[in-house]
């Protein structure tokens, strides 16, 4: 192994103490213009790398950032969180972090084990957590031992800790509002299980778009179930085989996975997606666009939460304040294709136009 080069080697070769080479490389001091010159030159010319041990038995931090979520199926790809992490990845190397990923587990030991092992060993500086779901442990815990962390997402208590959150009862009210304006008066939902917050917060909008226009949302018009294209799909054809006075002429989904299973149901079943019954996804996801036909969706700044999330959260450990603003709910976009008014458009409402999005 070639010998590493020190900091003092460094300051050495620049003709400074090696306190102001660290402060120097770490941003903290201001030199005059030929000294700063003189340091890089030295750093360049010895081919010198920080120590990632020195620097953080100094600084008592990792430099690393902590992520957990609950992993796909093996026979799925989730393009959200892919470009949540990426979004993540990119702010968080920008101020010389890292971020380390592990995934999230139901029993709830060993999840709060993982927790307790990444804090105790100081492997994390802190936590971004995005499964928040009713009285999330891993969130009392990290709140009992003030260890730092930011939320995708929130919970009942909307000031209990920092977040950003994407206003998914906005969300499916903007939807449901959009097939009202087009007729459409018997609108099921492919709605996430009972216990799912998000979903059920987002199922408010629903409900509550049904109720403004006058009409009382039927039971029969509600199919739970994991969001998966299977379920979207088994749960549409029991949609369609609901008597004709009551079949739903258009359907609302919690994502665009489920959203996609309900338009190959459609089609199986004889029916076309926007002309027959309108179809609303969530997410938005790069496949919306290239559906037959294609898919109108709810747009979620999934890049924007992710960076604004990362360097909030730096901020504050750099700082020790958390930057305004601490709590932030952000409004989603309902993107208009085809398979809502059967006609080839591309139509934002308050947003940007989909071309935008590249």
């Amino acid at each position: 192994m070639p010998k590493r080069i020190t900091l003092k080697e460094v300051a050495a070769r620049a003709s400074v103490s090696y306190q102001t080479v660290s402060k120097v490389i770490s941003q903290k001091v201001h030199v005059s213009e030929a000294t700063e010159q003189r340091i890089w030159d030295a750093v360049r010319e010895l081919n010198y790398t920080p120590s990632y041990t020195a620097r953080s038995l100094r600084s008592h931090r990792s430099m690393t950032i902590g992520y957990s979520w609950r992993p796909s199926p093996p026979d799925q790809t989730n393009p959200i969180l892919d470009e949540f992490l990426q979004s993540m990845f990119r702010a968080a190397e920008n101020h010389g972090y890292y971020l380390l990923c592990f995934p999230y587990h139901d029993e709830l030991q060993k999840q709060l084990a993982i927790y307790r092992e990444l804090i105790n060993t100081g492997r994390v500086d802190a936590f971004v957590i995005s499964t928040l779901n009713y009285n999330e442990p891993c969130v009392s815990y990290l709140v009992e031992h003030k260890f730092p962390f930011v939320g995708f997402g929130h919970l009942d208590d909307p000031d209990s800790f920092p977040y950003i959150d994407v206003d998914g009862a906005l969300g499916l009210q903007m939807a449901v509002e959009h097939l009202l304006d087009l007729g459409h008066r018997r609108i099921a939902a492919l709605a996430w299980p009972s216990d799912s917050r998000v979903g059920n917060n987002r199922m408010d909008g629903y409900f509550l778009a049904l109720d403004k226009a006058g009409i009382k949302a039927r039971p029969e018009w509600v199919e739970r179930g994991e969001g998966t294209f299977d379920v979207g799909f088994t749960s549409t054809l029991k949609l369609l085989a609901i008597a004709d006075g009551l079949r739903p002429t258009a359907i609302v989904a919690m994502n665009d996975l489920m959203a996609f299973g309900a338009m190959t149901a459609i089609q199986q079943s004889g029916l076309r997606p926007g002309k027959d019954i309108g179809v609303i996804g969530f997410d938005d996801s790069p496949t919306a666009r290239y559906m037959d036909p294609p898919l109108t969706s709810i747009r979620q700044p999934i890049s924007t939460i992710g960076k604004n999330l990362m360097e909030r959260l730096i901020g504050y450990l750099d700082t020790g304040t958390y930057p305004d603003p601490r709590c932030e709910l952000v409004a989603p976009e309902l993107v208009i294709r085809e398979s809502t008014i059967g006609k080839k458009t591309s139509q934002p409402i308050h947003g940007k136009e989909d071309a935008d999005r590249r």
